[in-house]
């Protein structure tokens, strides 16, 4: 299956990552992918870099190496083709504007049925490849369209969890759900089931989650494919599989939290 990651942080600080060792730690061993991308949110807008290519092959992957953008929030994509043929518009992160600001989506899981799913439906949002995922994608911003009107604030934080939360419960009826969504300012993560390395099987947990802090400013962290420069004070990780061997919560099945500014915001389930 896909692999997915996401970082928040309190500052922007400098961000590495090594997709290839990403996609290497992803359990099965496999150096064989189908895609990568890499969404660097900077403001309201995004820095998006996305191949449909193996990161091994990949000079762009270098040169984003040896880059350290730098950003307070951030989502990986590494992508197991289970539909769609390889191509750009079936490579995740996917992205849209939405109430005058980029709103980035990902997803892990197969979701055979999704197009005679009534409450997946999309209207103002249309898929541009052929991936269950980026039709997710657009079910979702059709939920979200009403409370995103660039003339008055932004939503609360809990009408955006509460249509978030909606969407996951019925997504999870449909197959695994596990998923990465950012609008700028609020990242959610779902977990729900993906397949286990060490069983096969297709189970819980599909995310986990790891939240420090940086005491010492001259400190970096380093992951497994991961190397966040000093100074961030507070971060949160989100991963498909722990990267390191410190102690990373395998969020429960169903399980949505809300992280902003390197804070867990709201770690309540659905």
């Amino acid at each position: 299956m896909c692999e997915l990651l996401a970082m928040s942080s309190r500052r922007s600080t400098q961000l590495n990552f090594s997709l290839q060792t990403l996609a290497d730690h992803s359990g099965d061993g496999s150096t064989t992918r189908d895609g990568w991308g890499v969404a660097f949110y900077q403001g309201s807008d995004v820095a998006l870099f996305r191949e449909p290519k193996a990161a091994s092959d990949s000079p762009l992957v270098h040169f984003l190496q040896s880059q350290n953008l730098g950003t307070t929030l951030a989502i990986s994509h590494i992508r197991h083709a289970t539909r769609g043929v390889l191509n750009l518009s079936n490579t995740q992160p996917f992205l849209r504007e939405l109430g005058g600001r980029m709103h980035v989506f990902a997803h892990n899981g197969n979701l055979p049925n999704i197009e005679g799913a009534a409450n997946m439906a999309y209207d103002r949002y249309r898929p541009v490849g052929a991936t269950d995922s980026e039709h997710a994608f657009c079910a979702l911003l059709e939920r979200l369209h009403s409370l995103w009107n660039p003339a008055s604030p932004p939503p609360t934080l809990q009408e955006r969890r509460s249509v978030v939360a909606a969407f996951a419960a019925d997504l999870c009826k449909l197959g695994p759900a596990n998923f990465l969504y950012a609008d700028g300012e609020v990242l959610f993560a779902h977990g729900h089931r993906r397949i286990q390395a060490a069983t096969g099987r297709i189970a819980p947990p599909g995310l986990f989650l790891m939240s420090c802090h940086c005491p010492d400013p001259q400190e970096p962290v380093h992951a497994s494919g991961v190397t966040v420069a000093p100074g961030f004070q507070e971060m949160v990780l989100v991963a498909s599989v722990p990267l390191t061997g410190e102690v990373w919560r395998p969020l429960d099945e169903g399980e949505l939290v809300a992280v902003s500014a390197g804070r867990l915001v709201d770690g309540t389930g659905p």
